[in-house]
């Protein structure tokens, strides 16, 4: 069993992301966002979020990166515009722990007819825990419920 000396807490300006990103988000969140110049998304990783190290497990760093890199290409094309992972690059750098609170920034860097390409990392105070490219490809149909999916989590 893992303890704290200290309660973590939700750093103030982070409020629950409302961009909805499926059930399986649902299951491994609450993923949280801070908007502003450059958008940072924020989690407060838990005992559950843990492997048998003691250490945040790398499947759920990995899912969070792709919640980050995908949620900041959703901004960017516009939440009508449905896209869907293609390939995503992730670089383990250093441990975090249940009870840390993660943030991740994503950039990006290009953007064709029909792939976006994006960078980020997740960081906790400040030391980057994970590093991440990734490609997303924007689908031909409009998501037939654009105007709502930002709500859909309300």
């Amino acid at each position: 069993m893992i303890t704290h000396s200290h309660v973590p807490t939700v750093p103030a300006g982070f409020v629950p992301c409302r961009i909805a990103d499926g059930r399986f988000a649902e299951a491994v969140g609450p993923l949280y966002v801070r908007e502003g110049d450059l958008v940072r998304f924020g989690f407060l990783a838990e005992s559950r979020h843990g492997n048998v190290r003691e250490t945040v497990h790398g499947g759920m760093l990995m899912t969070l990166a792709d919640q980050v890199l995908g949620l900041t290409v959703m901004q960017a094309v516009g939440l009508e515009t449905p896209v869907v992972t293609v390939s995503l690059h992730c670089d383990f750098v250093s441990a975090a722990k249940p009870g840390d609170w993660i943030e991740g920034e994503a950039t990006v860097t290009q953007i064709t007819r029909t792939l976006v390409f994006v960078r980020g990392s997740l960081s906790h105070h400040g030391a980057v825990v994970l590093s991440a490219a990734g490609v997303w490809k924007k689908l031909r149909r409009p998501h037939a419920d654009g105007a709502r999916i930002r709500d859909e989590r309300a």
